[in-house]
C-alpha cells in the first residue's frame, strides 16, 4: 500500500514538474518556454505563422537568472492574443 502511494505522488509532482514548461512560438519556430531553469523541457513539434518585420525593444543590460547564461528579446507568439510579442528569453 505504502509503494502504491509513493508511486503516485512520483507520478503528480512528475507532472506538476513538465507542466512549468509550455511549447510556444519563437522567432517562428516552436520552442519549449519553461518558467524555471530546473525544469525539463519537452520536445516541441508543430507549424508557427510568420513573423512579422520588427526592431527589438531596447534594454539594459542585465544579470541573467541563476541557472541561465544569457537572456535575449525574442518575439514570442502570445496565446491570449494570437500575435507576436517581444520577451526576454533566457537560455541555459
Amino acid at each position: 500500500m505504502k509503494f502504491l502511494l509513493l508511486i503516485l505522488l512520483f507520478i503528480f509532482y512528475s507532472e506538476k514538474t513538465n507542466a512549468a514548461c509550455k511549447c510556444m512560438c519563437v522567432d517562428g519556430e516552436m520552442e519549449p518556454i519553461c518558467t524555471s531553469a530546473l525544469d525539463i523541457p519537452l520536445p516541441c513539434i508543430g507549424i508557427c505563422s510568420i513573423v512579422p518585420p520588427s526592431i527589438p525593444p531596447i534594454t539594459s543590460p542585465k544579470i541573467p537568472p541563476i541557472g541561465t547564461t544569457k537572456c535575449e528579446m525574442r518575439q514570442v507568439k502570445s496565446p491570449h492574443s494570437g500575435r507576436y510579442e517581444w520577451k526576454e528569453v533566457c537560455y541555459k
